[in-house]
């Protein structure tokens, strides 16, 4: 028994960080970009609320006969409002003192007399109590998985004018009351579904896992449930890239995990330097690390420095002296990321094959040339997409035959670092002109962005605007409705039959 105890002891380290997946990105919202979401979503529950539908209010007292029909939200009041994060999963929204002004159909009968017409009526001291759980969903994403709401409404009153307004006050009470009931029991419901259903399909608009081009994608799956406290909301995402042809591949995380302390800026996005590697690495098993440059498209000088410098072998292959030259350049190994507070660099190991082609013959190698560089990263937010632009800074060339043949290969050190910046480095930033999107729903963006590099990930400070509203992207997104079956003829107006009220 004690020694299985000890044994348990001695495993729990290695199964608590075995269960606690890295991140490649982090995202931490603070409560000033709450702040932002709140002004978008109290538009949004202004719209949900007017949208309310009430059923026909109907009723007998002694020979009065009443039915309140059509009612209609005319106006809201929504003056004071909150939206705070609770610990550990929540967010919650409270409505207090608010009001809505309603206008609907009126029809009595009386003996012999009938009334129609119209009522003006207010709810006032609406309170609204809402907690949304925020969770994990199978796939990855992000959900409202719960929510919790309470309404109330202190006092309602109404207007009434025409022939029977004496005889509708008295009643008044009766309708008053119902319509209170009636208005209560429809501001929970119509708030569960703008949550469980809306506000959910808004997030479906966050990429979880989808393509960058055609040759890479992205896993942005969440690794665990939301982490939130007084003040933050913290997201940690698996940040992996692969290959399209090999979807299911897994690439162990051993970088340093993001740590993000600032809360100063509405949203910070922080990366690890296994964010960048998986994307080099899928590009390198993608086979598309490779780049070959022929005849006409190897610059004029090159050329001519590569022909004198190779000049031995050249004549010995007489007449293949005026063939058209080939140079494939190809990466060797998956090049890796270091970040680091004094800036961002990316080390690339990969090999130069120089080739003469005569026409219908075989390919005569010159030389195969080992290459080492080091390029520069810029990283930096553009909308809603993170890009880089590389830039090269240092290069070395060496023979993989001799010390002798990489000494005769030194005049050609700055021709060919010319040519890399040239030719070579235009082509991969054009790659990375497009980015990758960073895992925020539709119609949101960054703005004033601001990169800090740290030891091992760099964050990414910014703040937020709505460059489209959630009703927007709500009505992009929502399912087309089928086509309802309407029956031979409309109903008639509601009649006036005592027995049918």
């Amino acid at each position: 028994m004690a020694a299985g105890s000890c044994l348990l002891l001695l495993l729990l380290p290695w199964l608590v960080a075995a269960s606690h997946s890295s991140p490649g990105c982090k995202i931490r919202i603070t409560s000033k970009g709450l702040d932002l979401v709140k002004q978008e979503g109290l538009r949004f529950v202004e719209q949900e609320l007017q949208n309310i539908t009430m059923p026909d209010v109907h009723g007998k007292e002694g020979q009065f006969h009443y039915n309140i029909s059509q009612v209609k939200v005319m106006d809201l009041q929504l003056a004071f409002s909150d939206l705070h994060f609770q610990p550990q999963q929540h967010l919650v929204f409270n409505i207090s003192n608010a009001s809505i002004s309603l206008r609907f159909r009126r029809q009595l009968l009386y003996w012999f007399f009938y009334d129609i017409g119209s009522i003006n009526a207010s709810a006032d001291g609406v309170h609204i109590h809402t907690v949304l759980q925020l969770a994990k969903d199978e796939a990855g994403r992000l959900k409202i998985s719960n929510m919790t709401c309470n309404a109330s409404i202190a006092r309602m009153h109404a207007g009434f004018s025409g022939t029977l307004r004496t005889v509708y006050e008295f009643l008044s009470t009766f309708i008053i009351t119902g319509m209170r009931f009636l208005l209560s029991q429809q501001i929970c419901p119509s708030l569960e579904h703008a949550s469980l259903v809306l506000l959910n399909s808004v997030l479906d608009t966050v990429p979880v896992r989808n393509y960058v081009d055609e040759h890479i994608g992205i896993d942005y799956s969440l690794l665990r449930d939301p982490a939130i406290s007084t003040d933050t909301l913290d997201l940690d995402f698996k940040g992996m890239f692969f290959p399209r042809a090999r979807k299911n591949q897994e690439l162990e995380n051993h970088a340093v995990e993001p740590v993000i302390k600032e809360t100063e800026r509405m949203v910070y996005v922080a990366f690890s330097e296994y964010f960048f590697d998986s994307a080099m690495h899928s590009y390198f098993q993608a086979g598309v690390l490779a780049i070959e440059l022929q005849g006409e498209k190897v610059p004029k000088d090159l050329e001519v420095l590569l022909r004198a410098t190779f000049f031995g072998t050249i004549f010995m292959q007489s007449p293949a002296v005026d063939a058209p030259l080939r140079l494939v350049l190809q990466v060797s190994a998956p090049p890796r990321c270091i970040i680091k507070p004094s800036g961002t660099s990316v080390s690339v190991s990969a090999f130069l094959n120089i080739s003469l082609v005569p026409p219908g013959r075989p390919a005569i190698q010159l030389s195969s040339m080992a290459m080492e560089t080091k390029l520069s990263a810029k990283v930096f937010l553009q909308g809603k997409a993170l890009r880089v632009q590389l830039d090269l800074r240092r290069f070395r060339i060496y023979s993989k035959q001799s010390a002798l043949e990489s000494l005769a290969l030194f005049s050609l050190q700055a021709p060919l670092k010319t040519l890399l910046q040239l030719t070579i480095m235009p082509i991969i930033n054009e790659r990375t002109k497009k980015g990758v999107q960073i895992p925020l729903p539709e119609g949101m963006d960054f703005t004033k962005e601001v990169v800090t590099n740290h030891a091992g990930f760099l964050t990414v400070g910014a703040d937020l605007h709505f460059s489209k509203g959630l009703r927007e992207v709500i009505e992009k997104y929502r399912p087309a409705p089928t086509t309802p079956t309407y029956p031979s003829s409309w109903p008639a107006e509601p009649s006036m039959d005592p027995h049918q009220l």
